[in-house]
């Protein structure tokens, strides 16, 4: 299935799509299938679960709407499907005060997990901007990240960027917050 063909956006409204999307696993599973289509067998090998915990998690993200069935074929006898992302993007409701980032605990997981000694490329810094300086710097780590994912070659080794761009908790908040 041509990616072209897929909506821009999926918005996560439900709590079903909310506790799909918030699995670390399924959050694998949809990264596995976000170039080209694949059947529980070859989400199982790509993932490294056994076929059945990836069938049981491709039913519960099929459920939620967030993967779907994008082509059939018969295998001696055996109706074979292939799963694709139901769009390009998964936008999720914003956590509100204190709530998990779901998106940068799965970036992290994921980071974590990668092999040591690959190349990896993190840096935190601490900036003090003008509202104007953070918009601007906003948009600009928005247009770069849509610039590659245009470049994105499927056949290509994955590689994850993740950025968060925010304003910290006041230092009265965060102290509070660590007792």
């Amino acid at each position: 299935m041509p990616t072209d063909d897929l909506p821009e956006t999926f918005h996560v409204t439900t709590d079903e799509q909310l506790r799909a999307v918030s699995n670390l696993t399924r959050h694998r599973i949809m990264a596995a299938l976000r170039f080209e289509p694949a059947t529980i067998t070859q989400i199982a090998d790509r993932v490294g679960l056994a076929k059945g915990s990836s069938s049981y998690h491709i039913r519960l993200l099929e459920r939620a709407g967030l993967v779907k069935v994008v082509r059939t074929r018969k295998v001696r006898g055996v109706t074979e499907r292939y799963y694709a992302m139901a769009a390009r993007s998964i936008e999720l409701p914003d956590p509100g005060a204190g709530g998990p980032d779901v998106l940068m605990r799965h970036a992290v997981a994921d980071l974590e997990a990668s092999p040591v000694d690959g190349e990896r490329h993190v840096r935190m810094a601490h900036l003090r901007l003008t509202e104007e300086q953070f918009a601007q710097l906003g948009a600009r780590l928005e247009a770069l990240a849509d610039e590659f994912q245009e470049l994105s070659d499927p056949s290509l080794p994955d590689a994850s960027l993740v950025f968060s761009l925010f304003h910290p908790a006041p230092r009265e908040q965060a102290e509070g917050n660590a007792k």
